[in-house]
């Protein structure tokens, strides 16, 4: 028996890094998910091995506000029902702001911010049917302190804290728990594109434990407040560092 049997998840951006592990770590418990990726191969390709053969691939562009409501109601409607959803869709680009182009700032809010208010309003109506449910979102240590170049990132997760605290109030009544991860580094293909070995090994140093979180620790932590045993838990952005946080930047 799995802690999600008979349960159903849409993950954003799910079609390869911290996304997928979420993924296969709710199919693991027992959960059915839909994997949400704008990269067809990617996320085909990451569905069709998906544990359990609980996964179906669902090419979306979560900027798109009218492809997310399409894709989450068909899911919902084919499954009877939505019990979990998990934001986690991003894309990011790290260069002082004065550098920023307009375009890459639009498309960043697009995905990071709007994508994620468009999952929430899509799935809402199918949480509150099923009589409550889970909402996870994707923050950052990034809210915690400075980071170098990283001003529109940052400021897009500090969003998403203050969303994760507001729907968590407004959702409340309706037994529906929002809350938030915020990783540390955690290496991934999509990270590794912007931090190279010297740069990870830095990071590494900084944390008091020693050691950088996981994919797969993310994930653990995703399905406990999925699940029953985070039941009491809402309004709550739990970061999963390692104490880099804590420990602070330098």
């Amino acid at each position: 028996m799995g802690k999600l049997d008979g349960k159903t998840a849409v993950i954003t951006g799910a079609g390869g890094g911290i996304g997928k592990e979420i993924a296969y770590a709710l199919a693991r418990e027992g959960a059915r998910v839909a994997m949400l990726d704008n990269d067809s191969e990617l996320v085909n390709q990451a569905a069709a091995v998906a544990p359990g053969a609980r996964a179906r691939a669902i090419v979306c562009d979560v900027s798109d506000r009218a492809a997310v409501y399409e894709a989450i109601d068909s899911f919902a409607q084919d499954e009877s029902g939505l019990d979990i959803l998990v934001n986690n869709a991003v894309y990011f680009h790290y260069a002082p702001l004065v550098d920023m182009p307009e375009q890459v700032i639009d498309k960043m809010i697009a995905v990071g911010l709007k994508g994620t208010l468009w999952a929430l309003q899509a799935a809402t109506p199918h949480l509150i049917a099923r009589g409550g449910g889970a909402v996870i979102n994707l923050s950052s240590i990034a809210v915690s302190f400075s980071i170098k170049n990283a001003g529109v990132y940052t400021s897009i997760k500090g969003a998403v804290d203050a969303l994760t605290r507001q729907q968590a109030v407004e959702l409340g009544p309706h037994r529906i728990r929002v809350n938030a991860l915020a990783p540390g580094p955690v290496v991934t293909p999509g990270a590794s594109s912007v931090i190279d070995d010297q740069g990870w090994e830095a990071r590494r140093q900084r944390t008091p434990l020693g050691r950088l979180a996981t994919g797969s620790e993310v994930a653990a932590a995703a399905v406990y407040l999925a699940s029953d045993d985070g039941a009491s838990i809402a309004g709550v952005t739990l970061k999963i560092d390692a104490a880099i946080t804590v420990a602070g930047p330098n």
